[in-house]
């Protein structure tokens, strides 16, 4: 669970590793010198790079379905492994059209985007989170739930699916032309953060809940005090 878990941590720190891969390229190549921010930007072996720092966590995380496709031989595990290489499809899409701003790889972008978005959605909720459960005492939920409001969790998903969606802003980017790009880049990735730490919460109630289900773990440590009490 530790490594799974990091795993998807690191997949939202994708646009910090390309700033991380940016300062060191600016640094090592003497652009800070002469100042010339979008040397790295211009070069291909950079932009290739690119690629690669964008699907990396991506193609990790989808290995280490496959890993336990191969181990336990449980096909969810290629279903969840098919989640990841979506995203990478996603992801390769975006950086072909932010250096080819055409119609053609608009149109996928917003294709292959909504397909994984999709996909995302349909496993955070079912999957990760256990919600949507049939014949559930909790409409839309589940029946076990750790927080007493229900409010709580049908505002998640609705939160949940908004930060999912922060991806059209690479279709309405010509609205944000008065703001440097780079200003909309920290925020849309601030605003991944946030998705992936309000994820993990509902995540890790999931998971504990199926380790209390499966007699792999206890809700609730039972504290001695009635039978002190009663000794007394």
């Amino acid at each position: 669970m530790l490594d799974f878990f990091m795993a998807d941590q690191l997949c939202s720190q994708v646009p910090m590793l390309r700033n991380l891969e940016y300062i060191v390229c600016y640094y090592i190549t003497g652009s800070y010198t002469t100042q010339d921010y979008g040397y790295c930007m211009r070069v291909e072996y950079y932009r290739d790079l690119a690629y690669a720092v964008s699907f990396l966590p991506y193609y990790w995380r989808a290995m280490q379905c496959a890993r336990r496709w191969f181990d336990e031989g449980e096909t969810s595990h290629l279903v969840n492994l098919g989640k990841y290489v979506s995203a990478m499809l996603a992801a390769g899409t975006k950086l072909a059209y932010e250096k080819e701003r055409s119609i053609g790889w608009l149109c996928l972008v917003v294709a292959m985007s909504s397909i994984a978005t999709v996909y995302q959605l349909y496993w955070d909720f079912v999957k990760d989170w256990g919600l949507f459960q049939h014949n559930s005492n909790n409409p839309w939920l589940r029946n076990q739930l750790m927080l007493r409001q229900k409010s709580i969790y049908y505002f998640s998903m609705v939160l949940n699916l908004v930060l999912r969606l922060a991806w059209l802003q690479t279709v309405v980017h010509s609205s944000f032309e008065h703001v440097d790009y780079r200003v909309t880049g920290l925020f849309l990735a601030a605003l991944e953060v946030i998705r992936r730490g309000h994820w993990n919460f509902y995540r890790l109630e999931n998971e504990h809940l199926n380790n209390a289900g499966k007699f792999r773990a206890v809700k609730t440590v039972p504290l001695p005090f009635r039978e002190v009490d009663e000794e007394d």
